[in-house]
């Protein structure tokens, strides 16, 4: 009994989980995830978790779902490649200078300073998260 409830409390943890790159497909479109400076992830408040091969994936795929039941939205910092970092504290940059594996040409970091200095080399416009979901018109 207790070995059953420990189990039921272990499967609902809200964490993320390692994307396997190279292996992992994603939710929304079904390539395989191979690129580490722009996987991104949802986790679910029952701890399910959805992996993209690109913001732009998990974006998209957000117009489908009620995003009430989301509780982390995570994204890969273009500067840490496979590190994920929280999207709502992230800057977001779409520069046709860094292509993206959707050709959205979006990445995320987690300093704006650092995206102000890549937009800056690279051209392009930021986007706070907000003003992300606003653009694919999810809210």
């Amino acid at each position: 009994m207790v070995t059953i409830a420990l189990l039921t409390f272990l499967s609902c943890e809200v964490n993320p989980k390692p994307i396997n790159y190279g292996s992992d497909g994603c939710h929304f479109c079904s390539m395989t995830i191979v690129d580490k400076q722009h996987a991104s992830q949802i986790v679910t408040k029952k701890g399910k978790a959805f992996k993209f091969d690109a913001v732009e994936c998990m974006v998209n795929h957000l117009k489908d779902v009620d995003v009430t039941t989301i509780e982390l939205f995570l994204v890969n910092d273009y500067q840490a490649p496979g590190d994920l970092i929280d999207a709502k504290k992230a800057t977001f940059l779409i520069s046709k200078e860094i292509p993206s594996p959707m050709g959205e040409y979006l990445s995320a970091f987690q300093s704006r300073v650092e995206a102000d200095n890549i937009e800056a080399e690279n051209n392009g416009k930021l986007y706070s998260w907000n003003e992300l979901l606003t653009r694919f018109k999810v809210q």
